[in-house]
């Protein structure tokens, strides 16, 4: 087939089966173009809780596809790859956590939504990027925290608000990658650009880079925003190569410069429009949590969502 004729497949499927594709921004540019919504995790989130579809088809990695499927637990969801997994989501386990709470009963567990379902019906409360602020002032001051499982995301938490935090060792192996002095030699490269820097990046609370006055932390989403209502006409982008994709299409006119050229979620690029095209024809890789797990992992969730 080619890809004229999968894409054409493919919305012919959409339309007899009443499903919905949910994309991340770091996915492949083919498939976020045949997405009904694309997104960062809050996004994708929220959407999936609106959707009328019978069927999401989430492209992405497999915690945000669970995450689909305990907010929305009267549809199929379906991820088109199997295997497609998180470093951070595989850096932490609900053991863990049950064990922490036991040393710590009266603590609060912040857990990033990047966390598997299990992980999830051991938190008390949610959060992404996007949110991660609001979550953790929300929390009463006399609760210890233990943030879950994004040092990097944590620790500039930690610096924004001065609520300290006990952080968990674990990283994005995309992220942990992009390093002060990237940045510091791109903002010499090209000293009229806004640097857009994702929190989850390992210098994300280095003073040097706080400091400089045209460098912003952004969830995917706010990057986005942010260019939108910028008369800046270059940005240096250091999050995951992709989001370029969908920053070049709101604003064809700007120049998006990536921080480095293997800032590469491969895990993401799994998802291709075949791997698409046939989840929806044999309605297969259908994510499945026990309702025990779904019912406790929802409550983090809710209260997450409720944050505004």
């Amino acid at each position: 087939m080619t890809k004229a004729e999968l894409i054409d497949r493919i919305q012919q499927l959409k339309r007899e089966k009443n499903a919905v594709i949910l994309a991340h921004y770091y996915t492949r540019p083919e498939v976020q173009d045949i997405a009904d919504y694309l997104g960062d995790s809050l996004g994708l989130s929220q959407e999936a809780g609106k959707t009328d579809a019978q069927i999401i088809v989430f492209c992405g990695v497999h915690f945000m596809a669970e995450t689909a499927a305990i907010i929305s637990p009267d549809k199929k969801v379906l991820i088109p790859v199997q295997g497609a997994g998180c470093s951070l989501a595989e850096s932490i386990t609900g053991e863990a956590l049950r064990a922490w709470k036991k040393d710590h009963p009266e603590g609060v567990i912040v857990s990033y939504v990047n966390t598997t379902a299990e992980v999830k019906a051991w938190t008390d409360i949610c959060c992404t990027s996007a949110n991660a602020l609001k979550v953790v002032k929300s929390i009463p001051s006399d609760r210890q925290i233990l943030f879950v499982p994004d040092k990097n995301l944590g620790a500039w938490i930690r610096k924004v608000t001065g609520r300290e935090m006990e952080l968990w060792d674990g990283d994005c192996c995309v992220h942990e990658r992009i390093t002060s002095d990237m940045i510091l030699a791109k903002s010499q490269e090209y000293p009229g650009a806004d640097i857009l820097i994702h929190p989850e990046c390992h210098c994300s609370q280095d003073e040097k880079i706080l400091q400089l006055p045209q460098a912003y932390m952004y969830s995917t989403a706010g990057m986005i925003k942010h260019a939108l209502q910028s008369a800046k006409k270059q940005f240096i982008i250091a999050t995951e190569i992709e989001t370029i994709h969908k920053l070049q299409q709101d604003n064809p006119e700007k120049e998006f410069i990536p921080i480095h050229p293997k800032t590469i979620c491969g895990q993401m690029k799994k998802v291709t429009l075949e791997s698409v095209w046939e989840a929806l024809e044999k309605e297969q890789h259908v994510v499945e949590i026990s309702e025990e797990i779904r019912r406790r992992a929802w409550i983090p969730i809710e209260r997450m969502l409720q944050i505004k």
